[in-house]
């Protein structure tokens, strides 16, 4: 990437994250109710620890660390960075305070910024910057799945955006559903060119297909909600064995953010508690969920492979299929009726466990830690949420999350062999 455009990107990516936290209250910032959802201060923090740590106390000449604590507190997992604090502890800090932090994202953004203009980036500095730009988009997603867990806590049910109306369906009638088919044979998958990916997404390689047919759309909340009523979380028998362990230790019964209110079904979004949009995806949900539910349809899940082979063969270019607002803050829209594709609506769940892939090589140092050591005990996911940043999305990402997790925007798509 040019120069000109890496500093252009460097500051429109920094700078939404910071438009990101606008509606947010001091008090927002902190609380940290479960393990996997992190506060935004250390959102914030982080991603800028990043730059600081990799690029700047690295490549350029006597660069003096803002605060020497903070590498303690903001190294998420980077074993070679030295010690750091619990991940489930993050939301105990009240010190450094936001304004701190602020200040900060602030230093090392001029710091940062005059090293860009310098002209002394080497292609791997480069890539490095472009690696740091991605993985604060991927914070940003975070940034606010995580506020809407911690939100979605508050007996208040309070908005994220209040002064943004809640998109209602503009039709009532069902949405249609077509089963594509996609031939057997050997298609190619993976990154191929010059363009970003993370190191994950390579090397491209051939697999083998059987014939199989795919939905061209997500289900929705109604076809869950049928589940739900069909008594699909009280049958053990489409379960798998951990799934119906977890249903029953942790009482489950509907997806994350559905609650009863005087026999009606509500969720909270982003704009508050609303009455659930029954033709809308339903998002939200486990992978054990998604192969229970596509075991009651007599179908099934797709691999990741016959997932990004159905993609781009089916979906229209990224800037159609993203679906929220980019230039204030990350906002799911809703869609019109027969309106879904593959991108950008929600992470749907794989019957692929996250696995390296055949000529996949880990990387030296730090830059090794970022995924390879995350493939063991988790599922991957495919096509990026409606909060994911529109150019972040792409056929080959893959996201991974143990096959519990729900609190990402993630849904469901049926598959069936042919």
């Amino acid at each position: 990437m040019e120069v000109v455009h890496l500093l252009e990107k460097y500051q429109k990516v920094r700078n939404h994250t910071v438009a990101l936290c606008k509606p947010l209250k001091t008090e927002d910032y902190i609380p940290q109710p479960i393990v996997d959802v992190s506060p935004p201060k250390w959102h914030l923090g982080h991603t800028t620890w990043f730059f600081e740590n990799f690029i700047l106390a690295q490549f350029q000449e006597k660069y003096t660390i803002f605060k020497k604590g903070y590498n303690y507190i903001f190294n998420s997992y980077y074993e070679s960075q030295g010690p750091r604090v619990k991940r489930h502890t993050r939301g105990d800090l009240t010190r450094p305070t936001v304004a701190d932090v602020m200040e900060y994202r602030e230093h090392v953004d001029q710091q940062m910024l005059a090293f860009l203009q310098s002209g002394k980036l080497s292609e791997e500095v480069a890539d490095f910057i472009a690696l740091g730009l991605e993985h604060e988009q991927q914070h940003q997603e975070l940034l606010i799945t995580d506020l809407k867990y911690t939100l979605g806590l508050n007996p208040l049910f309070p908005a994220y955006r209040p002064e943004i109306k809640y998109p209602q369906e503009l039709a009532q009638d069902t949405i249609r559903q077509e089963y594509i088919t996609i031939e057997e044979g050997v298609y190619e998958v993976g990154h191929s060119g010059d363009d970003f990916c993370f190191d994950n997404e390579k090397q491209s390689h051939k697999v083998y297909l059987h014939a199989y047919q795919v939905l061209d759309r997500l289900v929705t909340n109604r076809e869950y909600m049928e589940f739900m009523e069909a008594g699909g979380y009280k049958q053990p028998h489409l379960w798998l064995m951990e799934g119906w362990e977890w249903v029953k230790n942790e009482e489950i019964q509907a997806p994350l953010y559905w609650e009863k209110h005087y026999d009606e079904w509500k969720t909270f979004t982003l704009y508050g508690l609303q009455d659930i949009d029954s033709e809308a995806p339903v998002t939200h949900v486990s992978f054990y969920e998604a192969e229970a539910f596509a075991r009651w349809k007599n179908k099934r899940l797709l691999t990741e492979f016959e997932w990004e082979v159905a993609c781009k063969k089916l979906s229209p270019s990224v800037s159609e299929a993203a679906n929220f607002v980019e230039n204030d803050a990350l906002i799911p829209l809703g869609r019109k009726k027969g309106d879904y594709q593959m991108l950008g609506d929600a992470w749907e769940w794989t019957n692929s466990a996250y696995l390296p892939y055949p000529y996949y090589k880990q990387a030296e140092g730090a830059l090794g830690e970022y995924n390879g050591k995350f493939m063991i005990n988790q599922m991957v996911l495919r096509g990026g949420s409606c909060v994911t940043p529109k150019n972040h999305i792409r056929a080959t990402y893959r996201n991974f999350f143990h096959p519990d997790k729900r609190w990402q925007f993630t849904g469901i798509r049926l598959a069936e062999s042919c």
